[in-house]
């Protein structure tokens, strides 16, 4: 009687615990099973602007550049010199996007992705704010998941960016570096996990950066990442960041999706 009633008081004690930790449901999957895109989870983007960064492609709507095949969701990158509506630029490649399809307040996403690599190749999962309560960028945020520059293929980078509009945005991240090898040779799960006051980054179920500090010029802590985001997947070619592709520059540059899931707390 002594060890049952021991028992309860035990459980007794452990119940805050358990309770403190709440389950996550999957809210949002594309698993990249069928023969197509899905465009009731996906917007595509055509627009040759450059990003505001000097990127060098087209972004299009073409099974050259996007499609689904094998179970994995394909984003190609070409040397092709396309010419779209009068305007013409070196390459052509694809962005895609869950604005009003996916959109999501605290929340953590995995995304299990192969990546390209080689000078002037910047492949990038991310998000972006889809009512953009507190202005322009970067004043309403972006939380970018996953970005590499392609002559750095060991490393990627997790980022914020938040404060004011340009010029008086700030960011702040990290990057990771595999042990050995390059994100070209395998998938690997990119994950970020999005609570109020407290964003992380993950790789292959390690943690490795973790981010509590930001501000916002239009809201109080934790604006501006305390609204709906949306979920971003693109390959562009050349910019500031990256620099323009070279002679080594391998075309057609691939980047392959196997899954992304979304999870919130409920």
């Amino acid at each position: 009687m002594l060890k049952m009633k021991n028992f309860h008081v035990f459980l007794l004690l452990l119940i805050p615990y358990l309770t403190s930790y709440a389950v996550e449901k999957l809210v949002w999957a594309d698993e990249f099973n069928g023969d197509s895109l899905d465009y009731s989870k996906w917007g595509v983007e055509e627009n040759a602007y450059g990003g505001g960064n000097n990127e060098q492609q087209i972004y299009r709507w073409d099974k050259k550049n996007l499609r689904v095949e094998g179970g994995n969701l394909i984003i190609q990158a070409h040397n092709d010199k396309p010419n779209v509506a009068g305007t013409s630029r070196l390459y052509s490649s694809a962005r895609i996007r869950t604005k009003h399809r996916g959109d999501w307040q605290y929340c953590r996403v995995d995304v299990r992705a192969k990546l390209p690599i080689g000078k002037g190749i910047w492949p990038a999962i991310w998000m972006l704010p889809t009512d953009e309560k507190y202005g322009g960028w970067a004043s309403s945020g972006e939380i970018d998941i996953m970005e590499l520059v392609g002559h750095e293929p060991s490393t990627y980078h997790g980022t914020l960016h938040y404060g004011g509009g340009w010029p008086r945005n700030k960011y702040k991240g990290e990057k990771f570096k595999l042990a050995r090898g390059t994100f070209a040779d395998d998938f690997h799960v990119f994950s970020l996990d999005w609570k109020k006051g407290k964003i992380t980054w993950t790789i292959d179920g390690k943690l490795w950066q973790t981010q509590e500090k930001w501000y916002s010029e239009k809201g109080k802590f934790p604006a501006p990442f305390d609204q709906r985001f949306h979920l971003l997947i693109n390959l562009a070619v050349g910019g500031q960041w990256p620099g323009n592709p070279d002679g080594s520059t391998k075309f057609p540059a691939t980047m392959l999706v196997d899954y992304i899931r979304v999870y919130q707390e409920g």
